[in-house]
């Protein structure tokens, strides 16, 4: 009977981890079983030899990790063949018949080298710190996971980014600002005595793809946060986190002060204010002595901040920093800031607020910009203040989430998005200086550098909600890590790693990966349209509403459709906000002819009969760029029905589903929008545009009131 007992519970076991790994739980840390007998043996061979030299929780954690390959690749009761051998160790702790083949001098802290050595029978990972050889670890096995050939390795890999965090806008309640999958993982109420698997499971998938930080908490933050009973729980996470090179940051509310400290001002220049703050970072580093620091929203959506007290960005800034500076942490100072005062153009608000205090902010303060000047559209031209802040160091803050991408609902490959961003030239240096080059510090010897991703995981048993959601957060990674990657090879590596390595499936997913962002623009913002989504929840059209309080929160603001034409003049004779970008920028897009027709309704407000480059109007091209998205989503599907033999029996019956709500709704997303809009232009449709299935109140008496990821304290 025990023997019975034993088997069914080993089965049981079984079962639970095959429906975890087909749910994608395990992300791309599944290791999954390796049939072909020559790669395996090959692989066996190192793995089944390996010397692992130093004696740290993170070593152990490579351990860990090296165990778990083997069993998921099959290894363990694989022979050993020849004198193959895998040795991990710092550079200066190698045997010395290896110290002068491994240079490791220019790799700093985190880089790792990978090489073959000894005809090609010994493979030494090596770097100057755990961490490094942590992330070499996991780079010898992305490789093999790939069924790439090691016999010839060649590695160096170093971050060219310091700071690559996650921004998680999770609530205490567990609610998820703007998160489309599930409630927030941090349990906050069993923490700290139960500490979760998911946590550490949560820590090395981010170590895998260089991730070193994590903000725990929404940056519409609560103060409660910073008080003893939480900080308890946030160094109980940061223990799970620490072995895998992860620093923990907190949102600070710029109110605390008062909420907490029973102070009646918040004045960064108050002595007292001053005061609280250094007694607060003095708590939190006594117990968590690698804390990161902070981020902060300010003066920003109703939030707290120096305004209110006529002090600066660098006056509540820098009051923080000096808090943190003994304990080498920073500042991330949110740039996203906009207010109903200046009605000109939202557009504008952040350049102008914090371009003149360029080089003023101390030297550990990072403030963070959202990669559009708007807030995370499927397509925004660059933020104009990575162009105009060369003695300030500039955060990229991308959404990793799809808050205006259709959330988990919509299959949305996001680095493609990213790529287009950190390619921009913003000439800040002459030709030549992309985006990337400002936040990497290329361009002006930035000592202190980041890159933040609002973060789309949840509790769903996949953690993103959307299978392929985990592509936008492995592909966020990768490219903190390099932002010079190309999309198309994070696409093919990622697919590779999750589904199979068969040319006949990465070849046409890749191809669907990076077309699909294109799609979303077509049946959502068009031709440099933005912000046209339905208000609060952001889910669906709403190119209508025109009854909020504020301006800017009104989708009209932004498109500007009337009799006369569509789209936002943002010349000289319109908002001038063109004039916040470089010279060569402004005077190319200062004309339509010569503005990309990507951006150019972002710039310009031109008639329905503009005539475009294809010798159609703009109002055919707006229609056809309508449908066009939607024949992509048709596209999309029939490329994922062919795919069944190569992906499992649950991710492929959820994606088709998915598919199916994305065509749905980006048929909705057409004919509303565009029976909206014809009421201005009063012209035909163009042919191979259907018209719309109902009239124009139908799609505005839709609604989403429980639409998930809204903030429950609006």
């Amino acid at each position: 009977m025990k023997l019975k007992k034993f088997i069914s519970l080993a089965l049981l076991s079984l079962f639970v981890f095959n429906i975890q790994a087909q749910e994608g739980y395990e992300l791309w840390l599944d290791y999954k079983k390796i049939q072909d007998t020559t790669v395996k043996k090959k692989y066996a061979s190192f793995l089944n030899n390996i010397e692992l030299i130093g004696n740290s929780s993170t070593i152990q954690a490579i351990k860990d990790e090296l165990q778990l390959a083997r069993t998921g690749f099959e290894f363990e009761n694989s022979d050993p063949s020849g004198n193959s051998k895998l040795i991990i160790g710092i550079q200066s702790n190698l045997p010395s018949s290896l110290k002068s083949q491994i240079d490791t001098e220019n790799l700093g802290n985190e880089g790792y080298t990978i090489t073959s050595l000894n005809n090609k029978e010994t493979i030494v990972i090596s770097g100057n710190s755990d961490v490094a050889l942590l992330y070499g670890t996991f780079g010898l096995l992305r490789e093999m996971q790939q069924k790439n050939d090691i016999s010839n390795l060649n590695i160096e890999e170093k971050p060219k980014i310091q700071k690559r965090v996650l921004n998680h806008w999770d609530n205490l309640d567990r609610t998820v600002e703007r998160g489309y999958a599930g409630f927030s993982i941090w349990d906050w109420h069993l923490l700290p005595e139960l500490i979760k698997p998911e946590y550490k499971d949560y820590a090395r998938a981010n170590a895998a793809i260089g991730i070193n930080g994590t903000v725990l908490t929404n940056v519409n933050s609560n103060a409660l946060i910073l008080t003893p009973h939480y900080i308890e729980k946030v160094k109980a996470l940061a223990e799970v986190f620490r072995p895998y090179g992860i620093q923990v940051y907190l949102t600070a509310r710029f109110s605390a002060p008062i909420e907490l400290g029973d102070l009646d001002t918040a004045d960064p220049l108050d002595e007292d204010v001053k005061k609280w703050w250094k007694n607060i970072a003095d708590e939190i580093y006594s117990e968590i002595p690698d804390f990161g620091g902070f981020l902060v929203k300010a003066d920003s959506e109703g939030q707290p901040g120096p305004f209110q007290y006529d002090r600066t960005h660098v006056d509540g800034a820098n009051m923080l920093a000096e808090a943190v500076a003994p304990y080498d942490g920073i500042i991330m100072w949110r740039a996203f800031v906009y207010s109903e005062e200046d009605p000109d153009d939202r557009a504008k608000q952040a350049y102008d607020q914090f371009i003149p205090y360029d080089g003023k902010f101390a030297d550990n303060v990072l403030v963070q910009v959202k990669n559009g000047a708007i807030d995370f559209q499927p397509r925004e031209p660059f933020h104009p203040m990575f162009g105009a802040m060369p003695d300030t160091p500039l955060m990229m803050e991308f959404q990793i989430t799809q808050e205006y991408l259709g959330f988990s609902s919509h299959l949305v490959f996001l680095p493609k998005l990213y790529e287009e961003v950190l390619d921009e030239d913003t000439f800040s240096d002459g030709e030549n200086s992309p985006v990337a080059k400002v936040i990497d510090g290329t361009n002006s010897n930035k000592k202190l550098t980041g890159i933040a991703g609002v973060a789309n995981i949840g509790t769903e048993k996949n953690w993103t909600g959307h299978p392929f959601g985990q592509a936008n957060w492995y592909g966020f990674g990768r490219l903190a890590w390099d932002p010079y990657m190309d999309s198309k090879d994070i696409a093919k590596e990622w697919l590779k790693i999750n589904f199979s390595n068969e040319e006949n499936f990465v070849k046409p997913m890749t191809d669907l990966l990076i077309e699909s962002r294109e799609a979303v623009v077509n049946y959502m913002t068009p031709l440099g349209l933005h912000h046209i989504m339905a208000t609060s929840h952001h889910y669906g059209p709403g190119p209508w509403v025109d009854d909020l309080g504020r301006p800017e929160w009104n989708p009209v603001y932004y498109h500007k459709a009337d009799k006369n034409g569509i789209g936002f003049d943002r010349t000289s004779s319109g908002s001038d906000a063109l004039s916040q970008y470089a010279k060569p920028i402004e005077e190319k897009y200062s004309s339509p002819e010569t503005t990309p027709e990507k951006y150019l309704l972002w710039f310009h407000h031109l008639a329905w009969e503009y005539e475009m480059k294809n010798g159609k109007t703009l109002w055919d091209n707006i229609a056809l760029h309508y449908q066009t998205g939607v024949e992509q989503v048709e596209e999309m599907q029939a490329t994922w029905e062919e795919m069944e033999p190569y992906v499992n029996e649950r991710e492929f019956e959820k994606t088709s589903m998915l598919l199916e709500i994305q065509l749905k709704e980006a048929k909705w997303w057409r004919d509303a929008c565009l029976s909206y809009f014809q009421q201005f232009s009063n012209m035909e449709l163009p042919e191979g545009v259907p018209e719309p299935e109902h009239n124009l109140e139908y799609y505005k008496s839709i609604e989403r009131p429980f639409a998930p990821g809204i903030n429950p304290s609006w």
